[in-house]
């Protein structure tokens, strides 16, 4: 049976130091643990109402990654794995044998990076509007990841994410340089199609209908995970463990606070292990 920790009574800020990094987080409700990442320049309040619907049956401990909310960045790039490395130190930290994994786009990259590399820590994964290749992306994504940079930063100050940012942030001075970091990061070329069929965590995938994804890819995903590969049989004992949902009328920009979101992943992470898992 896994462990878990305390919720807060009051909130309490808390800081894991993890890779030579302190590892902002916030901890909500009590049961199974779930680790909740934010997108893209976002914080823990990304998930708006979701976040507190997710606590009401489990342990929700939500994360800001390297440079981004509370965690001060350091001198390292921002890169998947790095990202993901550290996520698994947050949950050796807590003393957890594992966790769930949750994670939406930047964070989603960063789920996945974490049970490639460190399945052992990783019960159930995850991961919404997010792609196994950067292909996956549709154009117009690809080219605005690709423009981020310095010159961005500014025109970004204009932007809802910006006020969150300098809210928190330790260092608001910093925005420029976390502006160059996701360009160099999102402007990478990467597939990490060949990892995915390792993955033995029962696994959900879930993007809007008009993300900023392309649905093959997200077939060709849950392909890779065995979904969608023979008839599950009249009794359903043949199903894959990997779960697809496509959320009618959402998009890259609101599906993280949409209430469909929780509603969809709660049965999945509420739903029993695989036997002989």
């Amino acid at each position: 049976m896994n462990q878990t920790i305390a919720a807060d009574s009051h909130f309490t800020p808390h800081y894991a130091p993890v890779n030579g990094i302190n590892l902002y987080y916030e901890i909500y409700g009590a049961g199974e643990p779930l680790i909740l990442i934010h997108g893209g320049f976002g914080t823990t309040a990304m998930f708006g109402d979701n976040l507190p619907a997710l606590a009401q049956g489990r342990q929700v401990i939500a994360v800001e990654l390297q440079g981004h909310g509370h965690t001060a960045d350091i001198d390292r790039p921002l890169r998947y794995e790095f990202m993901g490395d550290d996520i698994a130190a947050l949950i050796k930290h807590l003393g957890l044998e594992h966790a769930d994994v949750m994670g939406f786009s930047l964070g989603g990259g960063t789920a996945l990076q974490c049970a490639i590399r460190h399945p052992e820590v990783v019960r159930k994964l995850v991961l919404v509007s997010t792609v196994f290749a950067r292909s996956g992306w549709l154009p117009e994504h690809r080219e605005g990841m690709a423009a981020m940079g310095a010159e961005t930063a500014e025109f970004m100050k204009q932007t809802p994410l910006y006020a969150l940012y300098t809210a928190v942030a330790p260092r608001p001075e910093d925005w420029t340089t976390l502006n160059i970091k996701m360009g160099n990061l999102l402007s990478q070329e990467y597939d990490w199609s060949a990892a995915i069929p390792s993955l033995k965590m029962p696994t959900m995938l879930v993007l809007g209908d008009a993300d900023g994804i392309y649905t093959h890819h997200a077939a060709a995903f849950y392909e890779l995970l065995g979904g969608g590969q023979k008839d599950p049989g009249w009794d359903g004992s043949a199903m894959s463990i990997a779960r697809l949902a496509i959320l009618p009328g959402l998009t890259h920009y609101n599906i993280n606070v949409a209430p469909a979101l929780a509603a969809t992943v709660i049965p999945f992470l509420d739903a029993p292990m695989p036997t002989g898992e």
